[in-house]
């Protein structure tokens, strides 16, 4: 009987399995493809694929080798992550006349250093390499598939060298071109010649995805019910040719697709997406995305794909008809990498508060957030000495500070400990280690000049200690002179060699201070002269102190002049 039950419900879990069913809900389909990563078009982009329950679309960019500013990239990347947005970058080279020039095999190692060295959005690092190659514009005038098979499987191999994460396509191809050369050819011949060159064991190591131009054709008008080459399912035809040439099965990602919106009406178009999506893309478990083309384009000869009107301030009914499709939450996978930095001493004194600053340092590509799950504690001690205070949420690259609070106790010992981030109780990256020991507070003696007396004497002073931060980290009155010494038999709270600024105080004299670094045993500190000018004890001497004196004369009578 259990083996029945077992077997139904494997039995009904398979085909959810197979077709995505419970997968599907970890990733959202819808994308958008984009000319230029302007900031207005990001959020736009945003806006349609994430909209209506949709979380981690995806978004195709061109990136140029003559655009490899990694401060503009890092920058676009990090507004991708705040945005939940998956990038798919193609790679392209630059205009030369009428074509593309081509790549070489001596550019790969400079675009895979420059890819490696941004801080991507997800784990999965999509590359596209290069466009439409059977097209000889794109290939610097002329086709030549033994040429970009030799060049893109050098620059797989050193993407590769740097990081596995790297996530590999070849170009996208033009389904519809004529066998035509040295001009145009078909995409069969192409990536027969294209695989048999790389080889189908190295393609297999080497790329992970299969980039797709499925446009409805002829003339992007075609009917959303068409199949095979040339047809928004083009993917499929695709995908039976790589298999037959020994190709392992491949995601799919539709970087372009659309129709031409000047021969069709735009509400058509519109409503020829959705029938694809909901009835065709969404459906088939093979696509991992799809990035229609083009989100904004002001001018021919792709305004009629556009989804945004001349003037970009309003859309064309495709973008309002796909914003308002019912999407999924995606769930890329995505490093959880940080550390925690502290620059602690090696050496407190004994029954003594302290406040350190310490750093949190996100590496990965989430939130660190204490909502989350994200604490920081110490490792085998007791907690009611140690303790972290709340922090706020961490984006990736950037860093937080955090206070960190120690209490010693009266002995004098050597201590040990471990400062982990964790997530969840799960410890991320290596702890931080922090050894130090508790010794014998120190004293500090003091010589002070009351004017105009010649014996400085009295039990009314009071001393303050401002650490480096300004922060004050021990007070004491009623602090005892005689015959102008005094001293402080123990100073809590400092860290040796470190400098604090000490200032003595007594009623009605301005405040004298002095910086002193303190050491073990004795220091000794000498302030200078204190003037009886404070009359109305604001620790300033300024008008207000004479109209004191007027108001109040007998204030003068508690100097000995």
């Amino acid at each position: 009987m259990l083996q029945k039950l077992i077997f139904g419900i494997v039995f009904f879990l398979a085909p959810l399995l197979l077709c995505g069913g419970i997968f599907a809900q970890e990733n959202n389909k819808f994308g958008i493809h984009l000319a230029q990563p302007h900031d207005d078009d990001l959020w736009k982009a945003q806006k349609l694929v994430n909209s209506n329950g949709g979380d981690w679309g995806y978004i195709t960019l061109v990136m140029q080798e003559n655009d490899r500013d990694h401060t503009k990239w890092q920058n676009v990347f990090n507004m991708l992550s705040d945005m939940h947005l998956i990038p798919i970058i193609r790679l392209a080279t630059k205009p030369e006349g009428g074509n593309w020039k081509r790549p070489s095999k001596e550019d790969a190692d400079g675009w895979a250093s420059f890819l490696n060295g941004l801080h991507w959005v997800v784990k999965d690092r999509y590359i596209i390499l290069f466009n439409e190659p059977n097209h000889a514009s794109e290939w610097g005038g002329a086709v030549d598939p033994v040429n970009y098979a030799t060049v893109t499987k050098i620059f797989a191999q050193e993407l590769k060298k740097k990081s596995d994460d790297f996530y590999l396509m070849l170009a996208g191809l033009d389904a519809s071109t004529p066998s035509q050369k040295p001009l145009y050819e078909d995409e069969g011949y192409y990536l027969k010649d294209v695989i048999q060159t790389i080889g189908v064991q190295d393609f297999n190591t080497l790329f992970s995805g299969l980039s797709s131009h499925s446009y409805p054709n002829p003339g992007f008008i075609g009917s959303v019910e068409g199949t095979g080459k040339g047809s928004i399912r083009t993917y499929e035809w695709e995908l039976d040719l790589l298999k037959q040439m020994g190709v392992k099965d491949l995601p799919v990602f539709i970087t372009e697709t659309g129709w031409d919106g000047e021969q069709l009406s735009r509400t058509l178009v519109g409503q020829n997406y959705q029938t694809a999506f909901q009835q065709v893309w969404l459906p088939d478990s093979r696509v991992q995305a799809v990035t229609p083309f083009i989100l904004n384009y002001q001018s021919k000869p792709f305004l009629s794909f556009s989804f945004a009107k001349p003037g970009n301030s309003e859309y064309f009914p495709q973008y309002t008809i796909l914003q308002s499709m019912s999407k999924v939450k995606g769930n890329p996978t995505r490093e959880i990498a940080g550390e925690v930095i502290c620059n602690l001493p090696g050496e407190l004194v004994i029954n003594s508060a302290y406040r350190f600053s310490c750093d949190i340092k996100n590496t990965g590509q989430t939130v660190i957030q204490e909502k989350d799950g994200y604490t920081v504690r110490f490792g085998g001690v007791d907690s009611q000495t140690y303790f972290f205070s709340s922090f706020n949420p961490i984006k990736p690259l950037q860093t937080s500070s955090i206070d960190l609070y120690v209490k010693t106790g009266s002995e004098l010992k050597q201590k040990q400990t471990k400062i982990y981030l964790e997530k969840n109780g799960k410890t991320i990256g290596k702890p931080l280690e922090w050894e130090y020991k508790t010794i014998a507070l120190p004293s500090l003696k003091m010589k002070i000049d009351l004017y105009p007396k010649l014996h400085d004497s009295g039990s009314d002073f009071q001393l303050q200690v401002f650490d480096e931060k300004e922060q004050l980290v021990y007070k004491v009155d009623g602090v005892q002179f005689s015959n102008k010494w005094g001293t402080i038999p123990a100073i809590y709270n400092i860290v040796f060699g470190k400098k604090y600024r000490v200032v003595l105080l007594k009623p009605y004299y301005l405040p004298r201070q002095e910086y002193v670094t303190f050491q073990k045993g004795e220091n000794t500190v000498k302030f200078k002269m204190m003037y009886p000018l404070d009359f109305n004890r604001d620790g300033t001497f300024d008008f207000g102190d004479i109209v004191t004196v007027f108001q109040k004369p007998g204030l003068l009578n508690l100097f000995s002049f």
